[in-house]
């Protein structure tokens, strides 16, 4: 199915770049300019790219039906500790004295921080009835600064390893919290989506499922390590990763890695965040997330 859309796909493209921090803003809006055409102006055009949260929101974060807190976790092979969103199912903790044990769910965000969007999908999980932690890995620099722009500028400046750190900090807080059942999965986007490749190699049989959305694969070399099943999603549009993908499907199938892989037409790199209207495929996103949630009830609550 083709996407509609008013901007041209070099323009959202340029967002891409931008956001991930390979261009500045500066350099991004003049960009933009070439692209400006009779009725559609560059403002116009900045304005659709730009995310919108209000318009995303599919769970309200005072919605009824969930139970939702900032939980700050040690991480002291990371930045010493990292805050996150923790959201259950209220119904989990409401028919008893003794919470109900749901398996867990690692939300991992982009390269920006924890913005509203991936607070609203560690939501969307509290629905499917699982208990979610979104970490937000700019804890140790005040946190996400209510701007991605901001947010990717801040990313850049903490160190890798004491990030992937704070991750696996995370990671088995979930897991060993009593109202856990033990199994946990993990699903992120670009960063996030590399993040839980990696989390598989990292924590080995303490991860049953991982689902990442236009994630980078591991190294080859790493795949071996994996006891996790593997989800993968990727836009066809999304040409680097889309072209990278058999590559990484041979590796997994070498080493008998329970895996599946889907590449969706018309669809480009941020393809499921529906925050940003120019680069969402309602079609994908929503198959995607089927897809998802069937995956990780299979293998983490299974």
């Amino acid at each position: 199915m083709t996407q509609t859309r008013k901007i041209p796909a070099e323009a959202v493209e340029l967002y891409t770049r931008f956001i991930h921090g390979e261009m500045s803003r500066r350099d991004f809006l003049n960009e933009v300019e070439r692209f400006a055409v009779a009725g559609l102006t560059a403002t116009a055009i900045v304005e659709a790219l730009m995310p919108n949260y209000a318009l995303g929101q599919q769970v309200r974060k005072d919605d009824e039906r969930i139970k939702a807190s900032y939980e700050t976790i040690p991480s002291p092979n990371g930045n010493g500790y990292v805050r996150g969103y923790l959201v259950r199912p209220f119904s989990a903790d409401s028919r008893s004295e003794t919470p109900a044990k749901l398996p867990g769910i690692i939300v991992i965000h982009e390269n920006r921080g924890l913005n509203p969007h991936t607070e609203d999908v560690a939501r969307r999980f509290a629905l499917e009835n699982f208990m979610a932690f979104a970490p937000d890995l700019l804890t140790s620099v005040g946190g996400y600064p209510g701007d991605d722009y901001k947010g990717g500028q801040l990313f850049a400046k903490i160190d890798p390893a004491k990030r992937t750190q704070d991750l696996v900090a995370a990671a088995q807080w979930l897991k060993s919290r009593p109202d856990c059942t033990g199994k946990i999965g993990a699903t992120g986007f670009c960063y996030g989506g590399s993040m839980s490749n990696a989390l598989a190699v990292l924590l080995g049989p303490d991860l049953a499922a991982a689902a990442p959305f236009y994630g980078a694969a591991p190294k080859p070399e790493d795949v071996p390590k994996i006891k996790a099943a593997i989800l993968i999603h990727h836009g066809a549009l999304d040409k680097t990763l889309a072209e990278a993908y058999p590559a990484q499907e041979a590796e997994l199938k070498k080493n008998n890695i329970r895996y599946e892989g889907h590449v969706y037409p018309n669809s480009v790199h941020g393809f499921f965040n529906d925050a940003t209207p120019e680069r969402y495929n309602k079609v994908a996103a929503q198959q995607a997330w089927t897809r998802t949630i069937e995956w990780f009830n299979q293998y983490v609550r299974g």
